[in-house]
């Protein structure tokens, strides 16, 4: 038997949000505002923006919209259910979704990853203007070499085109890359579609679709990675 350690990947393909970017980072800097449940407003927010993306997606093209639409489509009807009619608040907050805040160890990661080169790319569900905004603002635009979007395809993920945008880019087959999500259904999703898939759990949430059996690596943080893909120290 082999046990030899995995090739170095081809490349490194990250989900943004929630992933390198912190989802929460927008209500948090307004929390005060919000009150005491604003980090139930932030996951009630997050919920109902992922919900639209499917159900549009499910729908069919005709009922596409972008991500940053989505976005704000779900912050409305989550302020509505909780009784918030601040309509300044309401642009603050999404102003502030549009520059979230890297997690801490995301720089030194994708550093690690130039050092050892290997190319580093986001794939994701944002549009194009909102992730290059959101990527400047956290200061990890110059440590990417790719920021890929679905609405080179009209449709959100786990949708498998929007994958093939990966093996596309860098004319590599998904299980030569790994990637990288801290949302289990798109860990999932790429695991699925052959890619060396690597789960964030930052909570410490419950395995989900069998992922723990399938042999994905777990990490509490992206801290680990460069180890965890045999790239050695920079």
């Amino acid at each position: 038997m082999d046990d030899a350690p995995p090739s170095r990947p081809a490349a490194v393909i990250f989900d943004a949000y929630g992933t390198l970017l912190d989802v929460h980072a927008a209500m948090a800097r307004h929390a005060a505002r919000l009150g005491p449940r604003w980090r139930e407003v932030s996951a009630a927010w997050r919920q109902k923006q992922l919900e639209y993306t499917w159900v549009r997606s499910l729908t069919g093209p005709a009922h596409h919209e972008d991500f940053f639409l989505c976005t704000r489509d779900a912050l409305d009807y989550v302020l509505a259910r909780y009784g918030i009619a601040d309509a300044a608040l309401r642009e603050d907050l999404l102003l502030a979704y549009r520059r979230l805040d890297a997690y801490p160890e995301v720089p030194t990661v994708l550093l690690a990853l130039r050092g050892a080169g290997v190319p580093a790319a986001i794939l994701s569900n944002g549009a194009p203007r909102m992730l290059d905004e959101a990527c400047e603002a956290a200061g990890i635009a110059d440590l990417l070499d790719a920021v890929l979007n679905v609405e080179e395809v009209g449709v959100f993920k786990p949708d498998p085109r929007v994958y093939r945008l990966a093996t596309r880019h860098f004319g590599a087959p998904p299980e030569m890359m790994a990637f990288v999500s801290a949302n289990p259904w798109d860990t999932q999703a790429a695991l699925a579609n052959g890619f060396r898939a690597v789960r964030v759990n930052r909570g410490g949430e419950p395995d989900e679709y069998g992922l723990r059996d399938a042999g994905v690596p777990e990490l509490r943080d992206l801290a680990p990675l460069p180890a965890l893909l045999h790239l050695g120290t920079t």
